[in-house]
């Protein structure tokens, strides 16, 4: 949790005690520095962590207009809401990501319909949004193109999830990882950022294993992401897509 973060006594609550108004300048909030609250607004709440709270409490912070900066995760009475990532690294090896699944699948002729930052919900019990996400497979159902989540119990979990870790690796690797595990996904990746490292696990019967092949883009190895990642330290985005082109091609 931050330094500038404290939590309140009651350490089951949801929410914490905030000192220092200008800390919350990333999500435009206003904060008193002797605001104590336990109601569920953005001014009290604990960031970057999993805390308890009602879907009603989740729901209410989401649609909060002063935290649209902000990333929700929910699982069966615990949330988590994250500060927004801002840094090049980031947003370099998110593009990559999605250049990899895009190239491979449109070489490879594997039907799929692709996700940034959207979110995807289980009404009343579960909500998460993953950096990147896909309905992969000839028997996809394409989601209504809307401003609403994306209703699970509609079109299913995404087949594929991907988190980029900048700061969030272990949470992203434990509580994010079962979250996705209980919704069903087909394959979770994590990526960390600061090596370049791909975590890539297949989900079934309620738990996950680490692999180093994609089933859900079968051929694809995580070995080559990895070296893309690795690639796109110096060389230019054109020059990585075309040495994944040429690796693609002869796989």
């Amino acid at each position: 949790m931050p330094a500038w973060l404290t939590e309140c006594n009651d350490r089951d609550s949801a929410y914490g005690c905030i000192h220092g108004a200008d800390k919350f300048s990333t999500l435009g909030l206003e904060v008193g520095n002797d605001m104590v609250s336990t109601a569920p607004t953005p001014s009290t709440l604990v960031l970057d962590t999993w805390v308890k709270g009602t879907w009603a409490d989740f729901l209410g912070l989401i649609d909060h207009p002063n935290t649209e900066k902000a990333r929700f995760y929910y699982d069966i009475g615990w949330m988590r809401i994250e500060t927004m990532p801002i840094g090049s690294a980031h947003s370099q090896s998110n593009s990559l990501l999605a250049a990899v699944v895009s190239l491979y699948g449109t070489l490879k002729d594997i039907k799929f319909v692709s996700f940034t930052n959207g979110s995807f919900r289980k009404q009343g019990e579960q909500e998460c949004q993953p950096d990147l996400a896909y309905y992969i497979g000839p028997e996809l159902q394409r989601p209504t193109q809307n401003n609403q989540p994306i209703d699970i119990d509609s079109f299913g979990p995404p087949t594929l999830a991907i988190e980029i870790s900048a700061t969030t690796l272990s949470d992203d690797l434990g509580q994010k990882r079962l979250l996705y595990e209980r919704l069903g996904v087909a394959e979770y990746w994590v990526v960390n950022v600061e090596d370049g490292t791909v975590f890539a696990f297949e989900v079934a019967n309620g738990g996950s294993r680490q692999i180093q092949v994609s089933s859900v883009l079968p051929g694809l190895a995580i070995a080559v992401i990895k070296e893309a990642l690795n690639r796109s330290q110096t060389d230019d985005d054109g020059a990585v897509n075309r040495w994944l082109l040429k690796q693609f091609s002869e796989s």
